[in-house]
């Protein structure tokens, strides 16, 4: 355990005006706060917080940020309070144990809902400063490095799963890709103990056969360089385990064919010398094709920078080289902590937060928090593209995004208002998939409004949540309307007054608020009129039926709505459900009248009914019983692209299992040697249960991506 003096002496060898006196106050402050409180290891509870407040001083953080991580835990686990806090250490740090503290229950439930408020809570605390996830990243690290001592197996198999799910993808996008790379390693030792022992004796065995092996290349290539004028820093490091099994996952082959298991960095002083050293690497060494990114011109999305090739180098390896500046390379290992080291003191463009203010736009779109979560997953875990607009604005996307993507990442109306794009000059449909260096022009106009079936091409979760959003409005909307018509026919019927003012008291005993609501209810099946005139006219009784209104028998339209659950049907005609959309309680539906086959049931999104648009006299306004379908399973279509190992369909069929569901049919599409397509047929209670299944294989790591087929 640091102790009290080598804290201080740590923060005052890189900040020598560092607050001497609030660093020994903030140390005693939290160990006597903690006092006697022991950890899962047997340590006395405070060596954590040191220990955090430890992994951030090698960050060089600022002084702020070292009091938190002493703090940190006070406030959750201590008789202390903020305004104690503030009291004998200043607002500033006060707000930020604050911040952490909020952040006390993010330790994930199995509970989907509850995980994805959290994260929610997650991203609200650090949107308002960024230290508080810097915090929340060194805690999290030593409780993986500690994690071995808890004895509960599913709590650790639980808290790695987190860890590799959503911080470790929160610290790649701040660029702090060393502590991502420990967090994986950490996790991945949990999750998969025998792949990491593996790959772990596989890599002793290499330094035990080769440990000379990094010198030699070293002094080569500084050689090389020398000789033409460059002067540059080398070093070389092993990929991680995790790196390493996942490179052999996706592409489908073993430890020993592996091109790149150690990576040199190759650091000059200026961006015109990195040019300069990858041209004269390029001249010495044979370059293996494909393997080019210019990082430096196009940034990441986290502000890295670098050149990376690979080439055929000394005596034959075949090894991957990073070339960057001084100043490039203290961001590629702090990432966003470099801006917060006590020297700083500069300005930022803001442009490393683009991705956090697009999540909060998610955040902003989003349904609840299942949904906000499957979409910043989205976000989080895919490769990118890097697309310009006309005024040569970088835009960063993930691959496979398409215009509509990139409409929404310039803004959430330009989005909702496309009618087209131009990619390199040339008109595209919009569905278009773009590729790096496009430059992109968006076409809008205010009539616009986003399409239901944008949902089925877009793939970032900013474009995803703005579509349903709309479509949601939309759908209300058309629930009021329905349910203000429903209220006036109805008390029409019954002899009584239409009065809104009067209407609006049922909101309470709807469980509702406002007057729409009642109404939407009424639209939507949720509540009927006949509950309606119950609660504003209680003495009221349902006037009888004349002899033209009266009813068929009971049992014969009992077993009508019972066969089919849809209402609006001609009597006498079957009824089929289209193989093309497979739609299911919960879609907008409507029926096509085909000759000699009855009615076909499709989704309105369904492209078929193109077809059908020059003869509407076939079309049948049809719609799902509410409250028939739910003893009945519908089938429905899911498409996936799936990682191409061994136990993937396995797992795949365990998930759906889990969602009390079953396969009908499964289909192998398109085969590579990393990914593979799958068409599977389910049977279903409604959309909502077909979307918490989607959900569901979105959260596992052997799927890529999974729509509606």
């Amino acid at each position: 355990m640091i102790r009290q003096y080598e804290l201080v002496e740590a923060v005052k060898a890189y900040d020598p005006n560092a607050d001497e006196d609030l660093l020994n106050r903030a140390y005693v402050f939290a160990m006597k706060a903690h006092g006697t409180q022991k950890r899962a290891s047997g340590d006395p509870y405070f060596t954590h917080p040191l220990e955090v407040a430890g992994i951030l001083v090698k960050m060089r953080l600022d002084v702020a940020t070292i009091i938190t991580a002493l703090l940190h835990d006070t406030v959750e686990d201590t008789i202390a309070t903020i305004e104690e806090i503030e009291k004998l250490f200043g607002k500033e740090v006060a707000f930020l144990v604050d911040g952490v503290t909020k952040l006390s229950q993010i330790e994930f439930q199995s509970d989907k809902a509850k995980q994805a408020e959290n994260f929610r809570k997650l991203l609200l605390a650090m949107s308002s400063d960024i230290r508080v996830l810097l915090i929340k990243l060194a805690d999290r690290l030593h409780n993986m490095r500690t994690l071995h001592f808890v004895k509960s197996e599913d709590k650790r198999i639980r808290v790695s799963q987190e860890t590799m799910e959503i911080y470790a993808p929160l610290a790649e996008r701040i660029g702090m890709h060393t502590i991502k790379d420990e967090l994986q390693d950490l996790a991945f030792a949990q999750l998969h103990p025998d792949a990491y022992e593996s790959i772990q004796s596989r890599l002793n065995f290499l330094r035990e056969q080769g440990g000379d092996l990094l010198k030699p290349i070293v002094e080569e290539l500084k050689e090389v360089l020398e000789e033409n004028g460059i002067k540059a820093f080398i070093a070389g490091r092993e990929k991680a385990p995790y790196s390493i099994w996942r490179k052999m996952q996706q592409k489908n082959i073993t430890f020993e064919q592996l091109p790149d298991i150690i990576a040199f960095r190759v650091v000059v002083e200026s961006i015109a010398e990195c040019y300069r050293a990858l041209g004269v690497i390029h001249s010495a060494y044979s370059v293996l094709p494909g393997r080019f990114k210019d990082y430096i011109s196009t940034p990441k999305q986290n502000n890295y920078q670098s050149l990376h090739t690979a080439v055929i180098g000394p005596n034959q390896h075949r090894i991957e080289i990073q070339i960057r500046t001084t100043e490039m390379d203290e961001i590629a290992e702090l990432g966003v902590a470099a801006h917060w080291q006590y020297k700083q003191g500069v300005t930022h463009d803001g442009h490393q937060y683009r991705w956090l203010r697009g999540l909060l736009d998610i955040l902003e779109s989003a349904e609840g928090p299942e949904e906000f979560l499957e979409h910043t997953k989205l976000e989080m875990f895919q490769d990118q593209v890097f697309c310009f607009t006309p005024k040569g604005d970088l835009i960063t996307l993930p691959r496979g995004a398409t215009a509509i993507d990139f409409a929404y990442a310039v803004h959430s109306s330009v989005g909702d208002h496309c009618t087209g794009v131009r990619i390199n000059g040339r008109m595209m449909p919009v569905r278009t998939e773009l590729e790096n260096g496009d430059q992109v022009e968006i076409l809008t106009s205010k009539s616009q409004h986003p399409s239901p079936t944008w949902e089925r091409f877009v793939v970032t979760g900013k474009a995803r949540s703005s579509i349903r959003k709309f479509v949601r409005q939309q759908m209300r909307q058309q629930f009021v309307d329905l349910g203000r018509t429903l209220a006036q026919k109805t008390l029409k019927q019954e002899h009584l007054e239409f009065n809104e003012k009067n209407i609006e008291h049922a909101a309470a005993p709807f469980g509702v608020k406002t007057l729409e609501d009642v109404y939407a209810y009424l639209g939507e099946g949720l509540k009927s009129t006949n509950e309606l005139i119950r609660i504003l006219y209680p003495e009221h009784k349902a006037a009888a039926p004349s002899k033209d209104e009266v009813p068929k028998p009971e049992s014969a339209k009992k077993i009508k709505e019972d066969a089919l659950a849809i209402s609006g049907l001609i009597p006498g005609l079957s009824v089929h459900f289209a193989g093309c959309c497979h739609p299911v309680p919960g879609d907008h539906i409507v029926g096509i009248v085909m000759t000699g086959k009855g009615v076909t049931i499709h989704a309105t999104e369904c492209d078929t009914l193109e077809r059908f648009m020059d003869t509407p006299e076939r079309w049948l306004d049809v719609s799902w019983n509410a409250g028939k379908h739910e003893k009945e399973r519908h089938v429905a279509r899911i498409s996936m692209v799936v990682v191409h190992q061994p136990g993937t369909v396995a797992a795949i069929t365990a998930i759906i299992a889990r969602e009390n569901a079953n396969i009908i049919n499964l289909q192998f599409k398109n085969r590579s040697p990393e990914f593979y397509e799958i068409s599977i047929d389910i049977d279903v209670n409604d959309i909502n249960h077909l979307m918490a299944i989607i959900a569901a294989l979105r959260m596992s790591q052997r799927v890529i991506s999974v729509e509606r087929g």
